[in-house]
């Protein structure tokens, strides 16, 4: 099965990412999931967009979101609410993006996120994309073989250099098996070694993880505060 992204193991101290990135990579493979199958698409989505807006902006300081463009889920994928002018792009992520295997089609997940201009034009296409596969109702495995198609026909991008995103806000869900993740950063790129970063020694903040399917190489680096200044755990 797909190992989900490593959004779902972004925790404060390295030794608990290794211990609990380990435990989710191994229920993912041998836990029955106590949601098999799609919700009706309603409970995917926000009734009250200005929520969404807020919470999507509530990934980054104010300084970073307020400029920002946001996007809200719509029954086909994602949609402009707000118009931007940084370059960054803020977002509520799903089950089928943002949480471990076993919230794959989880309704109450919500991960607000903000992405810079590099990992816009990259990273936040695969994210898209998969979004509108997951509103589809494609399974996992349909999702893997999808994404492992589209990668294959340079149908979506590699990662730009110098993509990444910020994850600061208190008010997410990351789903039943991460309900809340403490302040992250993530950064992107297309199939490097960890090791380039010193990612998952003895003693580094740093937690790299490679996703064959999508040729990706994602870093995750806890940071101490919450979007809002406040102290984070």
């Amino acid at each position: 099965m797909r190992k989900k992204k490593v959004h779902a193991i972004a925790i404060k101290s390295f030794a608990l990412l290794v211990v609990l990135g380990t435990a989710y990579q191994a229920m993912a493979q041998d836990a029955v999931t106590p949601y098999p199958k799609m919700a009706p698409i309603d409970q995917y989505l926000m009734t009250d967009q200005s929520a969404e807006i807020a919470l999507a902006r509530s990934a980054a300081p104010e300084s970073i979101s307020h400029d920002a463009e946001v996007l809200v889920l719509g029954r086909h994928g994602f949609e402009t609410a707000v118009k931007g002018k940084n370059g960054f792009v803020c977002i509520v992520g799903r089950g089928w993006t943002s949480a471990a295997d076993p919230d794959f089609w989880n309704p109450k997940v919500r991960v607000p996120m903000c992405v810079n201009a590099p990992a816009a034009r990259s990273y936040l296409l695969r994210f898209n994309k998969e979004t509108e596969w997951g509103l589809a109702g494609r399974t996992q495995a349909q999702m893997t073989e999808s994404i492992t198609a589209a990668i294959a026909k340079k149908e979506l991008p590699a990662m730009e250099s110098g993509a990444m995103c910020y994850m600061l806000s208190k008010q997410g869900y990351g789903g039943d098996s991460t309900p809340h993740w403490p302040p992250h950063l993530m950064f992107f790129y297309t199939d490097i070694d960890p090791a380039i970063w010193g990612a998952n020694l003895p003693g580094s903040p740093v937690v790299g993880m490679n996703d064959p399917v999508e040729h990706l190489t994602q870093f995750v680096v806890a940071v101490q505060r919450w979007s809002d200044g406040t102290e984070g755990r």
